[in-house]
């Protein structure tokens, strides 16, 4: 009887570390079939003029905006999920007038962009190297970072993958989610599994909000509600234009397979992003800024990590933005370039 038992808990255990490895999201991608929004769909957007540049980056076509300066210092602003270029609208002239050349890419599958039509075509992987190989392309050189929400997961890496194109990092409302041990290999099975658990979620209730949730909704409903999801997310409120602009991109269902899959890879490399964090942030001694929303509870916190692990944040003036929400750059935008440019000329 004790053998069977053995031999039960062993074979148990066999399929365990056979699902936990299976689980591990891939490092290895390839290039999708693409789609690209209409250029009518941005017509007419409020406070974006800018006109629209493109490079190949590994297979895929990005836009970025480049305004300012040709041989002024460089700015790399990322978005995040499910933002797009527009994000940055009032911050590229402020930034631009004070002498930077400002360039604004749109991650692959957002803006105007190319859009892999299915889901699985997108891994942080792919995001990661579309990137490092976009910032060769253009060669930029003395680069100051900005990164927010998976702008700062994408571009956190993109530095570590090309330190010596880089002089500085501010970050504001994001993180680089990391874990080692077993910790770092079970996070992602277990990840998806209490996502799986919240089965098909159409609406999003603020009164049960938990992040599971918000990735299955994100994968799920019929109808991304933008305009509800980037009101909620900022304190000031937003024009029917303005959010409509944030929709723009995405003129039906078959353009979203960025915006539904993104919330799911935010555990899919953690235990390469606490490398990254052990070995190279560690050590990083240029300039690192934090400059966090007071209302964005999500990421309330998340600052200390960066300020504490960093050698090059001693000494920095880091701020609190009050009454920035998670779309700091809706809400504070005056503020945060100020704090940029402030930071860009005082290192």
């Amino acid at each position: 009887m004790l053998k069977i038992l053995v031999g039960i808990v062993l074979v148990a255990l066999v399929i365990g570390v056979i699902f936990v490895v299976a689980s591990q999201a891939s490092e290895e991608w390839s290039v999708g079939d693409v789609i690209r929004t209409p250029d009518s769909a941005f017509e007419n957007l409020p406070d974006y003029p800018f006109k629209a540049n493109y490079v190949d980056s590994l297979g895929y076509r990005i836009h970025y905006v480049d305004e300012g300066p040709r041989d002024g210092q460089v700015v790399l602003l990322l978005h995040g999920q499910p933002s797009w270029s527009y994000l940055y609208r009032h911050m590229i002239p402020v930034l631009a007038d004070a002498g930077f050349r400002v360039i604004a890419p749109d991650n692959v599958g957002f803006g105007k962009s190319d859009k892999p039509l299915k889901s699985n075509d997108h891994s942080y992987q792919m995001h990661i190297d579309v990137m490092s190989n976009f910032v060769d392309e253009l060669d930029l050189e003395n680069m100051t970072f900005f990164g927010q929400d998976w702008g700062g997961l994408i571009g956190l890496r993109v530095v570590a993958d090309r330190p010596s194109r880089f002089s500085r990092i501010m970050l504001s409302n994001t993180a680089l989610p990391a874990a080692g041990g077993v910790q770092g290999w079970l996070g992602y099975p277990l990840f998806r599994l209490s996502v799986w658990r919240e089965g098909d979620v159409q609406e999003l209730d603020p009164n049960s909000f938990s992040f599971a949730k918000w990735v299955a909704y994100a994968r799920h409903t019929k109808q991304f509600d933008f305009a509800g999801l980037f009101q909620r997310a900022t304190t000031r409120t937003l024009s029917d234009e303005e959010l409509a602009g944030y929709a723009a991109p995405y003129p039906s269902n078959e353009y979203l397979a960025a915006v539904r899959i993104f919330p799911t890879l935010v555990a899919s490399q953690l235990r390469q992003n606490q490398k990254v964090m052990d070995d190279f942030y560690a050590k990083w001694d240029k300039p690192l800024l934090t400059a966090y929303g007071t209302e964005d509870v999500i990421m309330a916190g998340r600052e200390k990590v960066w300020q504490n692990l960093v050698p090059g944040a001693q000494g920095q003036a880091h701020t609190m933005v009050e009454g920035g929400q998670h779309f700091i750059q809706d809400d504070k935008p005056a503020e945060i370039s100020q704090l940029l440019i402030d930071f860009i000329n005082n290192n």
